[in-house]
């Protein structure tokens, strides 16, 4: 009897001592599920973190956290020779209503664009300008208000000047022209060399502007032409403006023309046409897309039909330049379709957004 006595306390306490622990086990699972972790601020953050998160923007470092997103934005700075051209460098994503903001910003020498800067390149606005505003009107006037330190320029430097924040803030859509303000001062002119600024300094006064006596300026037209130019490793391309003769009312042939006529003066940009390439018929407009004929001699490689993608890229970049001309379609006489120099085909008409991953607003 006393042995089943026994026999029936160890029975009854090694199953206190199991359903404990399958009760406790149960509690620790309800716990786990309702506790919040402890990394739960930093979860919160991502609040914080654009829908574009999965863009080629962001890095991840080896311990798991995100750096700061970038995004492609067209800066134009002073090159090795002295002349403004973009360069597209990656700034911190932020939000569209300060892009443009952040643009000008990384115009200012020794301001945040220092450690991007290509080799040969230069920022252009005066050390310590201070962006106080921007505003923009309805009808596309971009109002710039900057510090008193913008004055600081040397003479030499106020076109140029203009110019590269004219074009840095107009690859934005809704910006046409700017005005600008120093200090809230409307200023009608720049203020060391008297550049007239008007109602709006807008790329319909050009860029690196270059002027001809053999140009009869009552007969020709100003045109934005785009070349080549190289400095180290790398490859960017200039735009120059010019006036140039309409013959014939025909305005894109001319324009083609002044291109295998080549940068003249300009030797530190690079002409890409062979000296025999020549347009085999007049340049046709059709639905935005602006169609050229060439002879075979504007082809690098005729065997393969492959054409210089510099050669393409000057043709678009100078072209697209008119409102009109939202893509070109370039053929050659002979050859049923062209190539770039990877080898694939050209089988759509070619935008600028070909060469440009800059991302516009």
């Amino acid at each position: 009897m006393q042995k089943r006595s026994t026999l029936l306390l160890i029975i009854t306490v090694c199953l206190s001592i199991i359903l404990t622990g399958c009760f406790q086990g149960e509690q620790s699972i309800d716990n786990e599920e309702m506790d919040p972790p402890k990394d739960a601020e930093a979860v919160n953050d991502l609040d914080n973190v654009s829908d574009e998160s999965e863009s080629e923007g962001v890095d991840e470092e080896s311990d798991g956290e995100a750096e700061p997103k970038t995004v492609g934005r067209q800066l134009y700075l002073i090159d090795s020779d002295g002349m403004v051209a973009s360069q597209t460098l990656q700034l911190p994503q932020i939000e569209s209503k300060e892009v443009a903001i952040q643009a000008l910003q990384h115009l200012v020498k020794g301001g945040p664009v220092t450690s991007l800067l290509p080799n040969g390149f230069q920022a252009v606005l005066p050390a310590g300008t201070q962006v106080n505003s921007l505003s923009l009107e309805e009808n596309g006037t971009l109002i710039v208000d900057v510090s008193e330190e913008f004055k600081n320029y040397e003479e030499q430097n106020e076109l140029k000047v203009l110019q590269a924040m004219t074009y840095t803030l107009t690859q934005f859509e809704s910006v046409d022209n700017i005005k600008l303000r120093i200090n809230g001062e409307a200023q009608t002119e720049m203020p060391v060399s008297g550049t007239p600024i008007g109602e709006g300094y807008s790329r319909v006064n050009g860029i690196n502007l270059i002027h001809s006596d053999s140009v009869d300026l009552m007969a020709s037209k100003p045109v934005t032409l785009y070349y080549p130019s190289v400095h180290d490793e790398n490859q960017y391309f200039v735009p120059v403006t010019q006036y140039i003769n309409i013959e014939n009312q025909d305005l894109y042939g001319s324009v083609i023309e002044a291109l295998l006529d080549g940068p003249g003066v300009q030797a530190n940009v690079q002409h890409v046409f062979n000296n025999q390439t020549e347009l085999t018929s007049n340049p046709s407009l059709r639905d935005g897309v602006l169609e050229l004929v060439f002879s075979e001699e504007v082809l690098q490689d005729g065997e393969k039909a492959v054409i210089s993608d510099e050669v393409m890229e000057t043709l678009v970049r100078t072209l697209t330049e008119d409102p009109s001309v939202e893509a070109v379609q370039v053929k050659v006489e002979n050859v049923e379709t062209l190539f770039n120099e990877n080898g694939e085909p050209y089988t759509t008409p070619v935008t600028t957004q070909t060469f440009s991953k800059t991302e516009k607003l």
